[in-house]
C-alpha cells in the first residue's frame, strides 16, 4: 500500500469516528434538541484547541451480538483542550453510540484522561449523556464504574472537577458527577436519579416523570444536587468556561488575576442600605455587588437554600469566595440546607487557594422541631468544621445581626477568621433584644404595674448595651468598625495584606468532619 493510501485510509477512519453512531443517530439527536459530544466539545473549548485520543478504540465484547456492532472511539469522546487558553482535560459521552452506555473501554478512556489531568494539574470537565451501565458487558461495566469513583476520589482537593449533565444520568452514573466539585444540568432535556420511574412506581406506587423525579428544576431548586442550570445546552457550556475563570488549575497555584476598576472606590450607596427597623429585609446581593470588581458576582446554588448567598467575584482583581446571609429569605437564618451549601463550599474555596469573604447578617439557626429532628445540630457543625478547617484568608463583615451561636459559625475572630470589620450597624449578642428581655428581666416584667412600657424601656437599655459592634471591638473580636461605603478599599487592603498568610492545621491523616 502506497504511502498515499495510507494517508488516505487514516483520514477515512478519523472521518469515520467523528460520526459516531452514524449520521440517522445524530439527526435523532438533534430532534431531541441535544446537540452531539463532538459539537458540545466545540461550544465549551477554545475554536481549534481539542486533541482527541483513543480516536480508534473499540470495545471487546461479542456476547449479545456486540461483536457486530463496533464503533470506532466507542461511547465516549476524550482528549483536552484549552478555555481561555488555559489547558482542560474533557471527557463527552456520545449518546449515538449504544445510547452513551458505559463499558470496558469507555471507563478505561475516562481513567486514562482522568490520570492525565492528575499528572498535569489541569482541571477535568465530564459532559454526561448516558443511558447507564452497558447491560451487555455486566460485571465489567460496574467495575468501570469504580473505577472512576476512584479517581475522582482521588483528585477530589487536588484539581477542580466539573460535571454537566447534558441528558440522562441514571442509577449508578450519578455518583461520578455527585463526587466532583460543580454539576450543570439543562433545563427540561437533562436529568439524574439513582431509581427511574418505573422502579419508583413498583416500590413506593407513585406516578412520576423523569422530570418531576429528577430534572434541573428539582435539583437545583429542592435536593441542591445541582449546582446551576441553564436554559439550553450552549449555556450551560458558556457558564463552564465562566466557572473556570474564577479557578486555579489546580490546588498548588492561584486563580488568575484580572486587573479590576479602581480598588479605592468608595459606595456611598452602602451608607444607607441597611434599614433603620432592625427587622426590615434587605437584599444583601446589592451589598456584594456594590463591592465586588465591575459588580459582577458567579452565584453558585442560586434558587436553593436561598437564605445563604455563596459564589464568586473579583476583588481587586483577585478571585474570591463569598459565602453571605440573605436577609430577603427566613431572615437569612441558617437551617440544614443553608449549612450544609455553605460548607461545601467553604471548603472547596479552602482545598483551592480561594480567600473567603463573609457578610454577615444572621439571627441564629432555625427553631423547629423539623430542623431539630432532621439533624440542625449536625449540619451546623458542618460549616463550623469547615470555617475552622479553612487556612486560606478569611475576611468577615458583619453588616447586622450576629447573634448566637451562629455569631460563632460564621467565620467569627474566635475560629481562625483573619481579619473582622462591622458596620456601625451590627448587632453582636447572644440573642436578639426581646428575647433576651423576656428571659433575664421575668420577673421584673411580671411585676411591673405596665410590662409593655417596662419591657420598651428595658428592650431600649439593652440596645443601648449591645445592638452595637463596640462591646466586640472593645475585647478584640473585631478589628475595626468601618463606614459601609469604605467596605471595598478595606477588603481590598486586607486581602493584599493576607497575600503570604501560612496556616497550619495538627499533623492528621483527616480530620472527621460531623458528615
Amino acid at each position: 500500500m502506497s504511502e498515499q493510501s495510507n494517508i488516505q485510509k487514516l483520514i477515512e477512519l478519523k472521518t469515520q469516528s467523528r460520526l459516531g453512531g452514524g449520521q440517522a443517530r445524530i439527526d435523532a439527536q438533534h430532534k431531541k434538541g441535544r446537540l452531539t459530544a463532538r459539537e458540545r466539545l466545540d461550544l465549551l473549548l477554545d475554536k481549534g484547541s481539542f486533541r482527541e485520543v483513543d480516536a480508534f478504540v473499540v470495545h471487546r465484547t461479542t456476547d449479545f451480538g456486540l461483536d457486530e456492532q463496533k464503533f470506532m472511539s466507542d461511547s465516549v469522546v476524550t482528549g483536552w483542550g484549552t478555555i481561555d487558553s488555559r489547558l482542560v482535560y474533557v471527557y463527552s459521552q456520545d449518546f449515538t453510540v449504544f445510547g452513551g452506555s458505559l463499558g470496558e473501554v469507555h471507563a478505561e478512556k475516562i481513567c486514562k484522561i482522568m490520570d492525565m489531568a492528575m499528572k498535569s494539574g489541569a482541571p477535568i470537565i465530564g459532559l454526561n449523556d448516558s443511558g447507564g451501565a452497558r447491560i451487555q458487558e455486566g460485571v465489567v461495566s460496574l467495575a468501570g464504574y469504580a473505577d472512576i469513583f476512584l479517581r475522582n476520589t482521588l483528585a477530589s482537593g487536588v484539581i477542580p472537577q466539573i460535571s454537566a449533565i447534558m441528558g440522562p444520568c441514571a442509577g449508578g452514573a450519578v455518583y461520578s458527577p455527585a463526587l466532583t466539585d460543580f454539576i450543570f444540568m439543562v433545563r427540561d432535556t437533562s436529568y439524574m436519579f439513582v431509581t427511574g420511574p418505573d422502579v419508583v412506581k413498583a416500590v413506593t406506587h407513585e406516578e412520576v416523570t423523569q422530570e418531576e423525579l429528577g430534572g434541573a428544576s428539582v435539583h437545583s431548586e429542592k435536593s441542591g444536587v445541582c449546582h446551576l442550570a441553564a436554559d439550553s445546552e450552549a449555556d450551560t457550556l458558556y457558564l463552564i468556561r465562566k466557572l473556570l475563570s474564577y479557578l486555579p488549575q489546580n490546588n498548588m497555584e492561584d486563580a488568575p488575576f484580572v486587573q479590576g476598576d479602581d480598588p479605592l472606590r468608595m459606595e456611598e450607596g452602602l451608607n444607607n442600605i441597611i434599614p433603620d427597623d432592625a427587622n426590615k429585609p434587605y437584599d444583601i446581593k446589592d451589598v456584594i455587588r456594590m463591592i465586588m470588581d465591575g459588580g459582577q458576582f458567579y452565584e453558585i446554588h442560586e434558587n436553593y437554600a436561598m437564605n445563604v448567598v455563596v459564589g464568586f467575584a473579583r476583588l481587586g482583581g483577585h478571585s474570591i469566595g463569598i459565602v453571605a446571609n440573605q436577609p430577603a429569605v427566613l431572615a437569612g437564618v441558617l437551617d440544614i440546607d443553608a449549612s450544609e451549601k455553605a460548607a461545601r463550599f467553604v471548603r472547596f474555596c479552602d482545598s483551592f487557594n480561594i480567600p473567603i469573604i463573609t457578610f454577615e447578617d444572621v439571627p441564629g439557626f432555625l427553631p423547629g422541631t423539623f430542623q431539630e429532628h432532621h439533624g440542625i445540630i449536625r449540619s451546623g457543625a458542618k460549616l463550623l468544621y469547615a470555617y475552622c478547617e479553612a487556612t486560606v484568608p478569611k475576611l468577615t463583615v458583619i453588616t447586622r445581626k450576629a447573634y448566637g451561636g451562629a455569631y460563632c459559625v460564621m467565620s467569627s475572630k474566635h475560629i481562625r477568621s483573619d481579619v473582622n470589620f462591622a458596620w456601625p450597624t451590627a448587632e453582636i449578642a447572644v440573642m436578639g433584644p426581646d428575647g433576651a428581655v423576656n428571659i433575664i428581666f421575668r420577673k421584673e416584667l411580671e411585676a411591673a404595674e405596665d410590662p409593655v412600657q417596662k419591657k420598651a424601656e428595658l428592650v431600649a437599655d439593652y440596645k443601648e448595651k449591645f445592638a452595637n459592634p463596640y462591646v466586640a471591638a472593645q475585647r478584640g473580636y473585631i478589628d475595626d468598625v468601618i463606614e459601609p461605603k469604605e467596605t471595598r478599599p478595606r477588603l481590598i487592603n486586607a486581602l493584599e495584606m493576607l497575600t503570604n498568610k501560612r496556616d497550619a492545621s495538627p499533623a492528621k491523616k483527616h480530620g472527621n468532619i460531623p458528615l
